[in-house]
């Protein structure tokens, strides 16, 4: 596996080892042990999978209490992840990645607790799977604007044809949210 740090520290791109034949693919999306070794010592609580149709735009989530890192990836499709750090005690605070993350190139993010996370759909549709180190409090959940111009993230798709939920559409400026210390 290559992990590459990004410009967000503890941010990490992860490319797995993908052993393939005429019958298929393998690799491990998951190892402790390995993870581990590479920084990512992550106790993983709860999976989560969506499906998402070209252009829904998810996020940007986070959980004010009970924060939860996640690693991330895409089984059929391909999306544009962006992180953006919120931990103002940071020297990225309010800066982002962004990555295209597809079923092809099996990419994976590591987003570790203290950042928002969201992403858009490139592709027809996409399937995303995410393991989270802590449990959805609903209570707890804040949404960055998607928009915020202060943010600069240069989505790759039109703003005409995003769809987006009520919620993501309502989200805060960054001047404004709730963020870590």
């Amino acid at each position: 596996m290559q992990i590459t740090p990004t410009a967000l520290k503890d941010v990490l791109l992860i490319e797995p080892r993908v052993f393939g034949d005429d019958r298929g693919f393998f690799f491990e999306s998951w190892n402790r042990r390995a993870f581990a070794a590479a920084g990512i010592d992550a106790d993983f609580v709860q999976d989560n999978h969506s499906r998402s149709g070209r252009g829904v735009l998810r996020g940007l989530h986070y959980q004010i209490r009970h924060a939860q890192g996640k690693l991330v990836r895409v089984t059929e499709g391909e999306v544009f992840d962006v992180a953006v750090d919120l931990r103002r005690s940071s020297p990225t605070f309010g800066r982002h990645v962004g990555y295209e993350l597809s079923a092809a190139n099996r990419r994976m993010l590591w987003i570790p607790p203290g950042f928002a996370h969201g992403f858009v759909v490139l592709s027809e549709y996409a399937e995303f799977l995410y393991k989270a180190t802590d449990y959805w409090h609903p209570e707890h959940e804040r949404t960055l604007l998607w928009n915020d111009a202060t943010l600069q993230i240069d989505w790759p798709m039109p703003v005409e044809v995003l769809t987006l939920a009520a919620k993501d559409a309502a989200g805060l400026r960054l001047v404004g949210a709730e963020v870590y210390d």
